[in-house]
């Protein structure tokens, strides 16, 4: 886990390689090409390339055109851009119609740390989610990413696959098994399930072993997939700890925390906590820092679990 490397670096390359499998694969980009990284793209494929300016409703209007003729759209910008000013078309154009479309939301969460609260993307977990027929993947490394790009471009439907600037821990090894709906035991635990999503994959671990010097014992599950989530390991895990702390970079009022409540409320109620933004926005700074004034340090992972540990 000491290895760090970008995410959106290693999109980059896999969309480039992914091109000469996928033939029908097409990449659009809002004149944001060099930081999503889908520049590697361009370079190699020049004739399925299109940059379509700062035009981000327009974009997803294109790539719901490109995949009525049945191409296979990878759309490209920021992902606060695609799940805000482009929701409508999102909605409209391409969920309701169940086309084919990616959408590589880079610079997830707050990972666009350095311009504040108009770039951080604190809400798209809660937006996408909450439209009928859209997958949602958060992506939590780069060996992650390089495994997941098969499957996304496999997927039949419009998938929403959520991408982090910064550099971050490796957590995973390359080439593991990656499927859409499906959870992953990081490691087994029975006092508690730590469900987490997303780059604080790293950090629930880091907590899961800090706890266990005090003789708690955290079972850690990633959700990768938001949307449809993995209602199977959720119940099972809660039935066999007793207790729930979910993880996530976004306003604990949406995403991974608010599906996995609805999940253990209907079929198995738990203790449950939340770690993520507190329905608030967050400031210019250094990522890391920014996650720990934020609510998402290894501190309060420890500090909730605990908690919810000794309350039941």
């Amino acid at each position: 886990m000491s290895n760090m490397e970008a995410i959106r670096f290693a999109y980059g390359r896999a969309l480039a390689e992914a091109g000469e499998k996928y033939p029908d694969m097409v990449a659009l980009d809002a004149d944001v090409s060099n930081s999503t990284c889908s520049v590697e793209f361009a370079k190699k494929y020049p004739g399925r390339f299109f940059n379509i300016g700062i035009a981000e409703a327009n974009m997803v209007c294109m790539a719901a055109g490109l995949a009525s003729m049945g191409f296979i759209p990878v759309v490209n910008t920021f992902s606060f851009l695609l799940c805000e000013r482009a929701l409508d078309q999102i909605r409209s154009s391409v969920a309701y119609n169940r086309l084919n479309v990616k959408f590589a939301a880079n610079y997830g969460g707050l990972s666009d740390s350095y311009d504040g609260a108009s770039h951080h993307s604190i809400t798209d977990l809660g937006i996408i989610r909450s439209i009928p027929g859209m997958a949602l993947v958060v992506i939590s490394d780069a060996a992650q990413m390089r495994s997941a790009m098969p499957p996304i471009l496999e997927y039949d439907g419009p998938v929403y696959f959520r991408i982090c600037r910064a550099e971050t821990p490796v957590v995973h090894k390359e080439n593991e098994p990656f499927e859409i709906g499906k959870g992953v035991t990081l490691a087994d635990g029975s006092d508690i399930t730590v469900l987490v999503t997303g780059i604080l994959v790293s950090r629930a671990l880091e907590a899961r072993e800090r706890l266990a010097a005090e003789n708690i014992s955290a079972k850690v599950i990633e959700i990768h997939t938001i949307k449809p989530i993995d209602e199977e390991i959720i119940v099972q895990s809660a039935k066999e700890t007793g207790a729930a702390l979910t993880c996530e970079e976004g306003n604990i009022l949406v995403g991974l925390g608010a599906a996995a409540a609805q999940v253990l409320a209907r079929e198995y109620p738990v203790k449950m906590d939340f770690v993520g933004l507190d329905d608030c926005y967050a400031e210019s700074g250094e990522y890391g820092s920014l996650l720990d004034k934020y609510g998402m340090s290894v501190e309060i992972i420890i500090e909730k679990a605990r908690r919810l540990v000794n309350s039941k």
